[in-house]
């Protein structure tokens, strides 16, 4: 069995710490078994070494998760890009041609698509691995698995069953997000929760893009990937297969996509600087901010802060911030990145168009920016932590904390951390987006290669 990992999105709804940057399954919010914070992504990857999966396990995802990716589980985590984001089909069908005509896998192989960010024990993917006999035995098109509700939920997908057999479920067919009173008929008919597995042999979507005329070629799809059509796997191939089966998953299982939900499984109820009066009750605050957060009296509240914004909600209402956002439209004020991190520390526009920047960036210990220049932009760092070797036009110089360095527009650049490094850059110029970044080299050696040492 091959898994597909699923990570995309960009999680408005723990909004301010998740933005078009990072999205919820990279938060550092939950508890892993040695008490250190952690990651949905990461705890995830953890449960698939757990029960030996994750040597079969690709993770499909956008440009603008890589680095993220490849921060918290490391550089040898086998990824599949996406051009551009276009939703759950396009997404899985690309991973289907990487392993068909990459890793050669065989079309009768079962290829198991998960979710990147479910909140489940180690036994949820215990029961995943029970897909693959599960489609060889009943010949089925597709496996899914449910869980059994625990009350009406309105939020949650449905899968409502032909027939309930000893080990599994003839599925008859889908109910999207029903209403409360729906979701009570639902619940009388044993319908289940969806978890947003699918399983399936890798020929049923290697044969659908023949029929479309599409390339099974990776490198051929990778080009054409605006022709595939914008739409959901569910759409475009669940809705139009006929046997269909699932398993009953009977532990536990918790979509964290909420700070109502998210609040219920962190470890401590204060996350970063604050204080919580003791007549609060069932009130939380996640504070990436170097200042102080205090709630006083304060009775199922949620106080969530960041670089991008402060976010104060009774709990039940925090599903709503994504209908208050619509419209609103700010650049992402801290991202992580391969290397480490960066955030916004000021922005300004004037008069005559000019505009300034303030980023505080840091560096982990090996780690490099690659070497790079910008067209409509001026750079002054100083450097303020650590020591590193900074390259400029093709120049390698060792620097460390209280160098000033002036970086002007198409001067190519870059720097490596020697130890942990960290520097104030502020940008002036017009038009500074994150687009104006042209990559000459990626990795430390091939600059290395390419310039010279210059000692001080």
């Amino acid at each position: 069995m091959k898994i597909v990992l699923l990570s995309g999105g960009s999680g408005k709804r723990l909004w301010p710490l998740s933005n078009d940057a990072r999205s919820k399954q990279f938060l550092k919010v939950l508890e892993n078994r040695e008490g250190l914070n952690a990651s949905m992504v990461e705890r995830v990857w953890t449960q698939l070494k757990n029960v030996k999966l994750d040597q079969s396990a690709i993770i499909a995802t956008s440009y603008s998760q890589v680095d993220m990716i490849t921060n918290q589980l490391g550089q040898n985590v086998p990824l599949i890009v996406e051009p551009e984001r276009r939703d759950t089909f396009p997404a899985i069908a690309l991973a289907a041609v990487y392993l068909y005509s990459v890793q050669n896998v065989s079309l009768e192989e079962i290829v198991s698509v998960l979710p990147v960010d479910p909140f489940v024990d180690d036994a949820f993917f215990r029961k995943v691995k029970e897909l693959e006999p599960l489609l060889e035995k009943t010949n089925a098109e597709l496996g899914l698995i449910g869980v059994k509700p625990t009350y009406p939920s309105s939020k949650y997908g449905y899968i409502v069953p032909l027939k309930t057999k000893s080990t599994h479920v003839d599925v008859s067919h889908f109910q999207e997000k029903p209403s409360e009173e729906k979701a009570e008929d639902l619940l009388a008919m044993n319908a289940l929760w969806n978890t947003g597995v699918f399983a399936f042999k890798l020929d049923t979507v290697i044969e659908l893009l023949v029929e479309k005329g599409l390339p099974i070629k990776y490198e051929e799809l990778l080009n054409r990937y605006d022709e595939l059509p914008k739409i959901s796997f569910d759409y475009e191939v669940v809705e139009k297969l006929h046997h269909i089966v699932a398993l009953t998953y009977q532990g536990y299982w918790k979509d964290l996509g909420t700070w109502n939900t998210l609040t219920e499984e962190m470890a401590t109820n204060i996350l970063g600087k604050g204080m919580i009066s003791s007549d609060s009750k069932n009130t939380h605050i996640v504070n990436e901010l170097d200042i102080p957060v205090a709630a006083l009296g304060l009775k199922d509240i949620v106080i969530a802060a960041s670089p991008d914004g402060i976010l104060v909600t009774e709990k039940t209402a925090s599903p709503r911030i994504k209908e208050l956002l619509k419209g609103f439209d700010q650049r992402p004020m801290f991202e992580e990145r391969r290397w480490g991190w960066y955030q916004v520390i000021d922005s300004a526009t004037y008069g005559d168009g000019q505009e300034m920047l303030t980023k505080r960036i840091s560096i982990s210990a090996g780690k490099n920016l690659s070497y790079q220049y910008h067209e409509s932009r001026n750079e002054v760092w100083t450097v303020v932590k650590g020591e590193g070797d900074f390259v400029l036009d093709d120049k390698i110089i060792p620097v460390r904390a209280g160098d000033v360095l002036r970086i002007p527009a198409r001067a190519k650049h870059g720097v490596k951390a020697v130890s942990d490094l960290e520097f104030i850059e502020v940008q002036t110029g017009f038009n500074l987006v994150e687009e104006d970044n042209y990559r000459v080299f990626e990795f430390w050696e091939d600059i290395i290669d390419h310039c010279s040492v210059v000692r001080k």
